[in-house]
């Protein structure tokens, strides 16, 4: 029969996804172990075994964004999600995909617009912004393909409007298959540039009290 924690078990873990994500929030850390270590250390937490999931302080976070910056909040992640629309259009020759917290509606003012794009010469990405003027940094990103691999893929940064997109470049058949989420273990959530208009659309009408159609 599976253990029970106790509510004090309980209590304690819902208060440090709590802390974590106000750390999250407020101090820009975006590694969930990081902010999680910070957020045990103030309650004198030392079990990893009391520790919440990431996914847990995914939650607490869209919360702690509701209670106590819904306004800000709100144009934070209309300004970046229009940044990436921009972004996808301007490079929808590698196929596009917006994924991370400015997708699942969670990102803060310190979170980059992270992209996926897709080709077989992941040098013709840069090269794309260099014929258009556009400054940026090359590099690569660590993600994790399954349960047992990780692989590095080629990665370029540049800046819109003050925000930082931050693209990986897969090959074409990397579309077929997303990396894990570092959030909840399943294969990353994305959007293309028709799903995030949409998305954009829905917000304006929110906010416009619109009925949807």
């Amino acid at each position: 029969m599976p253990r029970r924690n106790s509510p004090r078990s309980d209590n304690l873990r819902r208060a440090i996804a709590q802390e974590a994500a106000r750390v999250m929030a407020e101090h820009g850390i975006q590694d969930f172990r990081t902010a999680k270590r910070k957020a045990a250390e103030r309650f004198g937490v030392t079990e990893e075994g009391v520790l919440p999931s990431n996914t847990e302080v995914e939650a607490s976070l869209g919360e702690y964004q509701r209670l106590f910056a819904a306004g800000t909040h709100d144009a934070t992640l209309r300004s970046k999600r229009s940044v990436a629309l921009r972004a996808m259009r301007s490079l929808a020759a590698f196929s596009p995909r917006l994924v991370g917290p400015v997708l699942a509606g969670t990102a803060t003012e310190h979170n980059d617009v992270q992209l996926h794009l897709f080709t077989d010469q992941p040098e013709a990405v840069a090269l794309n912004l260099l014929d258009r003027g556009v400054e940026h940094d090359v590099g690569e990103h660590r993600l994790r393909l399954d349960a047992e691999r990780y692989q590095l893929f080629p990665s370029v940064q540049f800046e819109i409007d003050s925000h930082m997109i931050d693209a990986t470049v897969f090959p074409v058949d990397g579309i077929r298959q997303a990396p894990i989420s570092p959030v909840d273990g399943r294969p990353m959530r994305r959007a293309d540039a028709a799903e995030l208009a949409a998305l954009l659309d829905e917000a304006r009408r929110d906010e416009a009290h619109i009925p949807r159609t």
